[in-house]
């Protein structure tokens, strides 16, 4: 019976994770932790009138402070009445496009969006490292993306959304180094891309619809798998695995990262 908690569940990705998380029986969900900036969706909050006993919405207004954070987790604690957290998934993120290129973008506005998906990042694994400690399977999943891919930054030169690129870019770099840290005490740090999803934020000429993308999202954080550590991963779709497009989705080692350890 997993404990799991999501960030970014306002809409999109995270939301619907929260659905399907929910519509698992409880001996293998038995809680799930939404985290939101400010006071639930009409979504999120149908979830929460219709699941009680299993959903819980914890507010965290600002994700990247710490004292925001620890009290977050003393709350989720409390909830869990001494169990432990199973699973963190780290999925708030920010983008902001910039048509007029990259030159337009200010220092303040790259580090707006770098505090909101790295340090964001950083500081809840931080705070949810103790209970952590006491969950069975010990796992962060880190959401990256194939824009921040160096190797491949031609496949995605039209996209202008340069600081999430190199936000996401950077996310991997601590995903490894908590991989290193903490291999000793069982845990599994990893990043995955989620593919491009048919989302407010993807928009509605992304290559997957939002349930299935989401079901392979699902699949990929639930998996319980001591090799995963440090690894970035690809969501697997079925239909996407040998596509010829720009993406393919086989649920292996992305080909357009390095490999992490």
């Amino acid at each position: 019976m997993a404990t799991i908690l999501v960030t970014g569940t306002s809409r999109g990705l995270g939301l619907e994770l929260v659905r399907q998380l929910l519509n698992l029986p409880d001996i293998t969900v038995d809680k799930v932790f939404a985290v939101t900036r400010s006071k639930a969706t009409a979504g999120l909050q149908d979830l929460l009138d219709q699941c009680p006993n299993r959903l819980t919405n914890v507010i965290i207004e600002d994700l990247s402070d710490i004292s925001l954070a620890n009290a977050a987790s003393k709350q989720v604690e409390a909830v869990l009445k001494g169990r432990g957290l199973d699973i963190l998934v780290n999925n708030a993120g920010t983008a902001v496009e910039y048509p007029k290129g990259v030159t337009s973008m200010t220092n303040r506005e790259m580090l707006d969006v770098m505090q909101a998906n790295v340090g964001s990042v950083h500081t809840m694994t931080r705070a949810f490292l103790p209970l952590l400690r006491q969950g069975w399977q010990k796992r962060v999943v880190n959401m990256s993306s194939a824009l921040g891919s160096i190797s491949r930054h031609k496949s995605y030169q039209w996209a202008t959304t340069y600081s999430y690129k190199m936000s996401k870019a950077a996310m991997n770099m601590p995903t490894v180094q908590y991989a290193l840290e903490f291999d000793n005490e069982d845990f599994t740090f990893m990043a995955l891309s989620p593919g491009w999803t048919k989302t407010d934020m993807g928009g509605q000429d992304a290559d997957i619809d939002l349930k299935p993308g989401v079901e392979a999202i699902k699949d990929a954080v639930l998996r319980d798998e001591r090799a995963d550590n440090g690894k970035f991963l690809c969501i697997r779709v079925p239909g996407w695995e040998t596509y010829e497009g720009m993406n393919q989705y086989d649920g292996l080692e992305t080909i357009f990262s390095f490999r992490m350890l």
